[in-house]
């Protein structure tokens, strides 16, 4: 039998009552605790969806001391990860961590970009990922402070902070853009990075250092606020051009300032690529939508984003998932922004 459209939802007394059994036995068969014989437990199941029982979730979360939710959490401002359209880097990653989550049942709470105050305070999660930290990042403060576990999307670069984390490989992500560059022809690459100290940066710019010294580049480097978004990459790059007339290209990490960047090259009248070429580290809106294209890296971040869900899912004592192959390399997507050669990537 089951229930009519409008009826009184069954309970759990419900299904005890119509498989003979008690209210403890029914519980520990529909949790899947307890001692139950299999056959009594299976018969249960088959009463509950006869009812069309379902379980209050408030309820065993709340006995289980579990909120069954994770948060995707980042320094990070809008200005940079998303923008006024909220689409780019950050939004990719929580729709993919959103999407893993949900297979183990778990909801993925999206929190505004914590800088400051109490985000992270208010809400029920078991646990966090959090987008790219600084090395004083307030969203590891938070979390450290309510004693809830964490891991990071991209390398940790506070001291002492051994958090597990998903690489996303900022040193290679460089290197395929400084040689690209190099393969074009560029001859007086400058690098514009993010003023903080996010693994990105960092690594970039070693890479970038690197790079200068293997191919006799005089080294400029930039760093642009990241809370001043698209307009502060403009502005940091008009700067540069009159400081440094001889760039020859631009490797701007920040896809926010790289589109900024773009604007600046125009209104200097420097052509792109002929005069000046432009590639940036992340392959999202901002770099197909940019006229022209932006030459960017595909990050893998759907991959990235899952098997961080599956690092804290773990610390959470979901079991580990079946082994899956290497995630792939990131991969250097070439557009008109860098191309003065055939390329060679």
């Amino acid at each position: 039998m089951t229930t009519s459209r409008g009826a009184r939802r069954p309970t759990i007394a419900d299904v005890a009552e119509a498989a003979s059994v008690s209210r403890t036995t029914v519980s520990h068969a529909l949790n899947g605790i307890g001692k139950v014989d299999p056959r009594t437990r299976e018969r249960i199941k088959a009463v509950a969806a006869e009812l069309g029982y379902r379980p209050n979730l408030r309820a065993q979360r709340l006995r289980r001391g579990e909120a069954k939710a994770i948060a995707l959490v980042s320094s990070m401002p809008f200005a940079v990860a998303g923008g006024p359209s909220r689409l780019g880097f950050y939004m990719e990653v929580a729709a993919a961590a959103a999407e893993r989550a949900l297979v183990h049942d778990y909801a993925l709470v999206l929190i505004p970009p914590v800088q400051s105050g109490s985000a992270l305070y208010s809400v029920d999660i078991d646990g966090a990922i959090v987008v790219e930290p600084e090395a004083d990042d307030a969203a590891v403060a938070q979390l450290r402070e309510r004693g809830l576990p964490y891991v990071t999307l991209g390398r940790p670069t506070a001291a002492g902070d051994d958090a597990s984390y998903v690489d996303l490989h900022g040193g290679r992500v460089a290197e395929l853009l400084l040689e690209h560059l190099h393969a074009q022809g560029a001859r007086c690459p400058a690098l514009m990075v993010g003023a903080g100290t996010r693994h990105s940066s960092l690594d970039a710019r070693a890479a970038y250092e690197r790079a200068a010294r293997a191919h006799g580049w005089t080294p400029i480097v930039a760093a642009v606020p990241e809370d001043g978004g698209e307009q502060a990459g403009h502005d940091r790059c008009a700067e540069l051009l009159a400081e440094h007339p001889g760039i020859d290209a631009l490797c701007v990490l920040v896809d926010a300032f790289a589109v900024g960047a773009v604007r600046a090259l125009r209104e200097a009248g420097r052509r792109i690529p002929d005069d000046v070429m432009v590639v940036t580290r992340y392959d999202g809106l901002r770099a197909r939508t940019c006229e022209p294209p932006l030459t960017a890296v595909d990050l893998r971040l759907d991959r990235a984003a899952g098997d961080a869900v599956e690092l804290l899912l773990a610390r959470l004592g979901t079991p580990p998932p079946t082994p899956t192959t290497p995630p792939p390399p990131p991969r250097l997507i070439p557009r008109t922004s860098s191309h003065r050669k055939t390329p060679t990537d």
